[in-house]
């Protein structure tokens, strides 16, 4: 038997999926990338039930567990799925004939039982403030480019952004003045974030000298731009981020998600309570931010043995 492979999603399950899918973006709130990931889910499941000859609401626990062992063992076209791609197509169809049952289009729910794989949680990692001072250090000079690498790396260090919201910042979600800038993370959700003094005067030299000379006449409302004027894109700020971190002498240990996590670990590691890192960082659960808990005394452990003269006797 071959690995399971990606399809155009099976007409039956379309046909029960795409109210499911609007369910999930409308209802439920989740982004557009989730919902994504879910579509591609469900066509690469719907794929394998039509091999088999089973209609989604016919699908017993076993095709669902059949599902999974398969994508577990991969085989000659594709590699072992890993345990967290396995456990979001086990939320995924868990979700989906939850939902199922909720809209009574069928008796029984074969996914209640099912169960994946604990997606390991590895540490994420983080810079330390010295690491951090010559990354924002690294666009050097007056030039428009310059400046606004600057303020976008002091924002997202200041404010725990992920790339999407920093990308789709308007001129009108920050205050200068009040130094706030509003967020809107997965789901749409809506959040203020307040802005350290340093990001703070970043943004607004960028905004006053660097931007105008990036836009020239066009009509662009996004904070962040390319040197085009336009928006710049989420590979954009990817290639950003790694030609200043290279510059820095941290090639191979940055993304745009390093910064956020970060400034969650610096934040707690100040004093921040977790409830306020939560709210700061968009987090629904506040066991998500709990993870940076579990960094800060990591890294505690890494400084006692570095520093305490008889740690290592």
């Amino acid at each position: 038997m071959t690995a399971v492979q990606e399809h155009e999603i099976a007409p039956e399950v379309e046909a029960l999926g795409e109210d499911f899918l609007a369910y999930l973006e409308l209802e439920r709130g989740l982004s557009r990338n989730t919902v994504g990931a879910y579509r591609r889910d469900l066509a690469q499941f719907g794929a394998f039930l039509q091999a088999r000859g089973v209609r989604p609401a016919d699908a017993r626990h076993s095709d669902l567990a059949a599902f999974l062992a398969l994508l577990s063992a991969g085989g000659e076209d594709s590699r072992p799925a890993a345990p967290a791609t396995l456990a979001r197509k086990v939320a995924c169809l868990r979700s989906f004939y939850r939902h199922l049952r909720r809209e009574e289009l069928i008796d029984h729910d074969p996914a209640a039982d099912l169960r994946g794989p604990r997606a390991s949680r590895r540490l994420p990692a983080v810079l330390t403030r010295d690491e951090v001072a010559r990354l924002i250090a690294s666009p050097r000079g007056d030039g428009p480019l310059a400046l606004r690498d600057r303020a976008m790396l002091e924002l997202m260090y200041a404010c725990g952004l992920r790339a999407s919201e920093a990308l789709t910042l308007t001129l009108h979600d920050i205050d200068l003045h009040e130094r706030i800038v509003r967020a809107f993370g997965k789901g749409s959700k809506e959040r203020l974030i307040p802005v350290g003094a340093a990001a703070n005067a970043a943004v607004a030299l960028y905004v006053r000298e660097g931007r105008p000379r990036l836009v020239g006449v066009n009509v662009q409302a996004l904070l962040f731009v390319n040197h085009r004027g336009g928006p710049l894109t989420r590979q954009g700020l990817y290639k950003i981020i790694q030609g200043h971190a290279r510059r820095a002498g941290l090639a191979g240990r940055m993304s745009p998600h390093t910064l956020r996590h970060t400034f969650a670990t610096h934040l707690l590691a100040g004093g921040c309570d977790l409830r306020s890192l939560q709210e700061m960082l968009g987090h629904a659960d506040l066991a998500t931010t709990q993870l940076y808990t579990q960094l800060s005394a990591e890294r505690l452990k890494d400084v006692y043995f570095e520093a305490h003269p008889r740690a290592n006797a």
